[in-house]
Order: structure tokens, then C-alpha cells, then sequence
């Protein structure tokens, strides 16, 4: 089992600028893919960016130029920097990770961008 546990969520002002972070545990397998996805008010949980083991990384498109996914392998930590937010970007975060056949989630945190 893995264990995911996201932070750094919040309040924040359009165009403003908040750094997600999430930790897994457990029993990990070094061959991953870690990323984020975000559900928001009404929607389906969509893709918001992604980064494999080896660094390839994918985005969706309606974050490009504004997000960056990193992560640090050896802590096991995958982050979300996220830039020039929007008020459409207000949603629960999802730390997610995908290893071999299996899809880990953590409980999600919030980040609501309003004036």
C-alpha cells in the first residue's frame, strides 16, 4: 500500500501563486509516475500535470506556461508550483500516483482563488 498526503493549499488572489506538495509512503516502487489531478465545483476530476520517475513530464493544456510539476525521488515528494492562478483554477487537488497496474490518492487539498 502507498500512502499520499498533499499540502500547501489555500486562499489566494488571482494571479497569485501557491506551491502544492505531496508526500508519499509505504511501499513504493521505484518505476512511478506521480502527478496531480483537481476536481472542481460540479466537474469531473481532470489531469493537471504529471511527472514519471525518469522526468517526463505532461500537462494540460490549461495549465501550460502557468504550472510546473517537480518531484524529488529520493524523499519520495512530488510538488506543484502554480503560477498567475485563476479564479477557474479554484478546486480540490489531488496528489496521485500510478505504479504498475495500481492508482494511489491522497485526500486532496483545497485551493480556492478569489478576491
Amino acid at each position: 500500500q502507498v500512502q499520499l498526503v498533499e499540502s500547501g493549499g489555500g486562499l489566494v488572489q488571482p494571479g497569485g501563486s501557491l506551491r502544492l506538495s505531496c508526500t508519499a509512503s509505504g511501499s513504493i516502487f521505484s518505476t512511478n509516475v506521480m502527478g496531480w489531478y483537481r476536481r472542481a465545483p460540479g466537474k469531473q476530476r481532470e489531469l493537471v500535470a504529471s511527472m514519471s520517475s525518469s522526468g517526463t513530464t505532461n500537462y494540460a493544456d490549461f495549465v501550460k506556461g502557468r504550472f510546473s510539476v517537480s518531484r524529488d525521488n529520493a524523499k519520495n515528494m512530488v510538488y506543484l508550483q502554480m503560477n498567475s492562478l485563476k479564479p477557474e483554477d479554484t478546486a480540490v487537488y489531488y496528489c496521485n500516483m500510478r505504479s504498475l497496474a495500481y492508482w494511489y490518492w491522497g485526500k486532496g487539498t483545497p485551493v480556492t482563488v478569489s478576491s
